[in-house]
């Protein structure tokens, strides 16, 4: 994989336009709407240049944009594997490759979670040491933001793996957040010690013996993730995607509530009239648009993944995500750290060669 930093010194991004449930107005809206906010990038578009030429015709904002032409798009219920085999000539394909070939610094889709993966780790490579990839979440709190992972890469995790993605979580979240020193936590069903199965467990005491210089707190429990208890919460793809989907249904219901408290009667709507500003800070904060973007961690390369149904507004948010992330070298960081926190674990002779039906849970 060659060096994605160009000639110029411009960072250029590459987009795949197709295959999102919105379109790809609501793609080339959401770039659109990142470079309106100051966003200064060059963007490489990927998908079909009758469809998307006068989408940029349109907007008055785009002006360094370069059309890359593809004939077919990656469906949502592609399978991975029909995709590496027959997906060359995609606009996922080919916007990947970009990064691959160190034409862009960082490639957003909206398109297929599976086969975005599979051509991450295909192109793209694990970083050293790091067995599996995982995806991210940047979670709206009480005191910020929490980056949750993995939240869908990955049904199980063993020791091991849950200790990777407390090393890259720390790291991601330094590059995205510019904190020295995040604290971290296993998502696990209580705050002791003793609670939860033995592999979740085991990840606990390496962390704590075998990475001295992270600021591990233990485990979190679920609630813990909104109140912002700690900025770095590890779990497998399994609990993770459901605590996701939750959060987002329960932001939703609130959403719905306060609509219908605030439309029912003519009194309530005149009271809603004098609280206009109040309810559009609310609007915003509870809006999955507003932190939209999950980093495929582990990979080397800036992978994020737009929402299949994300509008403008949170398309921007994953465009301005993987600017954020592309000049930041928290990969390499990633890879040191996993080195040394193995070695270390070696010497002081822990082991995660758990096999899931060890799994000794304590609730």
């Amino acid at each position: 994989m060659t060096d994605a930093t160009n000639i110029a010194g411009r960072l250029t991004l590459a987009i795949d336009a197709m295959g999102g449930d919105a379109g790809a107005e609501a793609v080339i809206g959401g770039v659109a709407h990142a470079v309106s906010k100051g966003l200064d990038a060059k963007f490489l578009i990927f998908g079909d240049e009758r469809e998307l030429t006068p989408l940029l015709e349109a907007s008055a904002a785009l002006k360094n944009v370069e059309i890359r032409h593809t004939d077919n798009v990656v469906a949502m219920t592609d399978k991975p594997s029909h995709v590496i085999r027959r997906g060359r000539d995609t606009s996922m394909w080919a916007a990947m490759s970009a990064v691959k070939d160190g034409e862009a610094q960082a490639v957003v889709s909206c398109g297929n979670t599976g086969a975005l993966m599979a051509l991450a780790r295909l192109q793209l490579r694990m970083i050293e040491g790091v067995d599996r990839p995982a995806i991210t979440a940047l979670w709206p709190t009480m005191r910020g933001s929490t980056v949750v992972l993995d939240v869908g890469a990955n049904v199980e995790a063993d020791a091991n793996q849950l200790v990777q993605f407390a090393i890259m979580g720390e790291a991601f979240y330094r590059a995205l957040m510019n904190v020295e020193k995040p604290s971290v936590g296993l998502l696990n069903v209580g705050a002791e010690d003793l609670k939860g199965h033995e592999l979740i467990r085991t990840a606990a005491r390496v962390l704590r013996e075998a990475d001295p210089d992270m600021a591990f707190k233990g485990f979190v429990e679920g609630d813990d993730i909104s109140k912002g208890t700690v900025d770095v919460v590890v779990t497998d793809g399994f609990s993770g995607n459901i605590a996701l989907k939750s959060a987002e249904g329960a932001a939703r219901l609130v959403g719905s509530w306060v609509r219908e408290a605030l439309t029912g009667t003519i009194n309530a709507k005149f009271g809603a009239l004098f609280m206009a500003p109040g309810l559009r800070k609310l609007k915003d904060r509870i809006n999955p648009s507003s932190s939209n973007g999950g980093v495929f961690l582990g990979v080397n390369g800036v992978v994020v993944k737009s929402h299949g149904g994300a509008d403008a507004r949170g398309v921007a948010s994953a465009v301005n995500m993987a600017a954020g992330l592309a000049r930041q070298p928290f990969r390499e960081e990633v890879a040191a750290t996993v080195k040394t926190v193995m070695s270390r674990q070696d010497k002081i002779g822990e082991t995660s060669a758990i096999e899931p039906s060890a799994k000794a849970a304590v609730v």
